[in-house]
């Protein structure tokens, strides 16, 4: 489905006029199971709805004097019968349909009381995260959802330079058998032609975890940091830009996953501009690095991501147990440089 092309920093980054009326709308993404690989579930719309049959995520408008939070309670207890309590704010995306513009702010959940019922759909169906959609037609709001459910919850970055080569050759071999699936090889002072030896012994060990399903993304995908000749040479399937690259291009890269590093609302405006699968934001916690600077904290992450419609992963002084307080922060997950294994 084609990306949303509406980003609500600013009515510069909107299509159409920017006198057009949003209808605020709130979406629930209800997960179950293994964490990594999470299945979700989709709802049919019911005949004699605006695109009837067509597959969503349950919601719908805010009323007058609602919050986010009470109309989602209420959305859920009527379409499906369940009660939920924790949600975790997420992604949030505009799109123009014939008939209205809405603003989708969606919210993951684990828990609720209850059992699920189709109350207001003709049907549900579970469908696991990165696998093809076996249910069509989809509402077209919700395409690239389905492309940000792949990613998974920890995003790592290599630390070669300090490590030594083949001490982060020996960690990234252990974490690819433990499961890791998204690995950034950072690493840019390097010379040159030592990290072009790192970078094709990491693909080499990312080939041995890439077990392929028909219709499912990739196990493993590896994004050079900043390099595109590098990254084609190595046969990387992604890039990461850095915030200053990411200014520099007028497209989005030719990579399975582009994704690049923000520092404020402009840079992920411009990410979303570009069309890019995720991005991280920081630095959130004073770092190793960074030890005197003081980094955005979790209410500046908070307001920055409150309306990104891309996926953000969290990143600076971060350990893999601060994941569920990100995740409450409205991050899709952690980016880990030290923390990882």
């Amino acid at each position: 489905p084609p990306r949303s092309t509406l980003f609500p920093y600013t009515t510069l980054f909107r299509s159409g006029s920017p006198m057009t009326e949003i209808t605020e709308v709130v979406a629930a993404v209800l997960l179950r199971g293994d964490a990594a690989a999470p299945e979700f579930l989709l709802a049919q719309r019911p005949p004699g709805k605006v695109y009837a049959g067509y597959w969503e995520f349950p919601g719908g408008k805010v009323d007058p004097g609602e919050t986010l939070h009470q109309a989602l309670v209420r959305e859920l207890q009527e379409e499906l019968g369940i009660t939920v309590n924790d949600v975790w704010p997420w992604v949030c995306c505009e799109f123009t349909y014939p008939h209205a513009t809405v603003r989708l702010r969606f919210y993951r959940i684990h828990a609720w009381q209850g059992a699920i019922a189709a109350i207001e759909h003709s049907a549900f169906a579970w469908l696991k995260a990165g696998a093809a959609a076996c249910v069509e037609p989809i509402l077209p709001a919700n395409g690239p959802i389905l492309q940000a459910l792949a990613l998974p919850p920890v995003y790592a970055l290599s630390n070669a330079e300090e490590n030594g080569v083949e001490a982060e050759l020996l960690r990234i071999e252990r974490a690819l058998a433990g499961g890791l699936r998204l690995l950034q090889l950072r690493d840019k002072t390097l010379a040159p032609a030592r990290r072009a030896e790192f970078a094709r012994a990491v693909m080499a060990l990312a080939r041995r975890y890439e077990r392929y399903e028909e219709g499912c993304a990739p196990r493993v995908c590896v994004l050079i940091n900043d390099d595109q000749e590098l990254a084609r040479s190595v046969g990387a399937r992604g890039l990461h830009l850095s915030s200053q690259q990411l200014w520099q291009l007028d497209c989005r890269p030719d990579f399975t996953r582009v994704a690049a590093s923000c520092h404020s609302a402009a840079d992920l405006a411009r990410a979303a501009q570009l069309g890019l699968d995720f991005v991280v934001l920081g630095p959130l916690l004073p770092t190793l690095s960074h030890p005197g600077a003081a980094g955005l904290g979790w209410a500046e992450f908070s307001r920055l991501v409150e309306r990104s419609p891309l996926p953000v992963y969290a990143l600076g002084g971060l350990q893999p147990e601060m994941l569920e307080t990100a995740c409450r922060a409205g991050a899709h997950g952690v980016a880990l440089m030290r923390g990882w294994r």
